[in-house]
């Protein structure tokens, strides 16, 4: 689809890269000055729902940028003109809720990196976009890099084409520890009360266990989820037939509070797992924050990250279906 819309210009940003025909991310502002003000803004995405849905299908990443958003009551009036359904977020990152359906990103130390993901790739049912506003830029690192996930997978079938069809064939598992209480000096310290909303074990297992995990609880009152089989790749309707590196296997392999091995146990070989990682960062399109901007992933297409920052930093975000 062309670009075609009265109420946007396209720009340009630091960092954006073509990708298959495609600019990631698309940067949209305001069509004239003058016309940056948020009525403006909601009022121009409430006409265009589905054409701006299909720019950020079509380059799935969407950056508005230009546009005077100043807080998080702003931020949740553009997420909602956009119409798509909340998808309450699950996973170990410490949040804090701010406003309706607005969060705060990762809480954990802004001097660690935040590897490349899907959010929510573990569970039953994940996002389709992740929605994104600075509030206050970073003033050195802090970027949010992206990755075209489907490159992944061309790369690796190409350098280990045996190995990416018994793995996709097999599925993985994946184990991760939830803490007994949150720990905001981990960017994965999110205890399992905060994790699953509850503070009886009883129910926490229940909704584990609906979000197609299982449990082990652990003597210090951690709680260790199992979660197999689960995709390497994955297809997605829409999106050309891209065949998607849909896991965190580069992530959760070796940690300290996770693993990642194939579904029946068989061990990752090391150089596969740093192959990988390497060519995650050598697709990465390395965006920089500026203060108002909104970006849209799509979250079927896109892994995404953060760079270790320098204070102050201040990233909100919601999930959508």
């Amino acid at each position: 689809m062309e670009f075609t819309c009265k109420d946007f210009k396209v720009g340009k940003c630091e960092g954006e890269k073509p990708v298959d025909g495609e600019t990631m991310p698309l940067v949209l502002q305001p069509p004239v000055d003058g016309k940056n003000d948020m009525d403006s803004l909601l009022e121009s995405l409430e006409k265009n729902k589905e054409w701006f849905e299909e720019m950020i299908i079509k380059n799935s990443a969407v950056l508005l940028r230009g546009f005077d958003v100043k807080n998080a009551v702003e931020f949740n009036d553009i997420v909602e003109a956009c119409g798509w359904d909340d998808i309450r977020y699950v996973g170990p990152a410490p949040r804090t809720h701010i406003h309706k359906r607005v969060w705060t990103a990762n809480e954990g130390p802004l001097s660690e990196f935040i590897y490349y993901h899907h959010e929510m790739v573990l569970i039953k049912e994940f996002p389709k976009k992740v929605i994104l506003f600075c509030e206050i830029p970073p003033p050195e690192g802090g970027e949010t890099p992206f990755v075209p996930s489907f490159r992944v997978t061309e790369r690796m079938v190409e350098e280990f084409p045996e190995f990416v069809e018994e793995l996709d064939k097999k599925g993985l598992r994946y184990t991760f520890t939830a803490l007994s209480n949150d720990n905001t000096g981990s960017m994965r310290g999110r205890g399992w009360q905060d994790a699953f909303g509850t503070s009886d074990p009883a129910e926490a297992e229940k909704r584990a266990k609906a979000l197609g995990m299982d449990v082990e609880w652990l003597a210090n009152g951690g709680i260790k989820t199992i979660l197999c089989p689960r995709n390497l790749t994955r297809v997605f309707e829409g999106r050309k037939g891209r065949r998607m590196w849909f896991n965190t296997m580069v992530g959760m392999h070796g940690k300290e509070l996770s693993s990642a091995t194939m579904a029946d146990g068989t061990e990752i070989p090391e150089k596969i797992v740093k192959r990988c990682e390497e060519i995650i960062e050598e697709e990465s399109i390395q965006f920089k924050w500026e203060k108002g901007d909104v970006l849209f992933l799509d979250n079927y297409a896109l892994l995404h990250g953060r760079r270790p920052s320098l204070p102050p930093r201040k990233v909100l975000v919601a999930t959508c279906k």
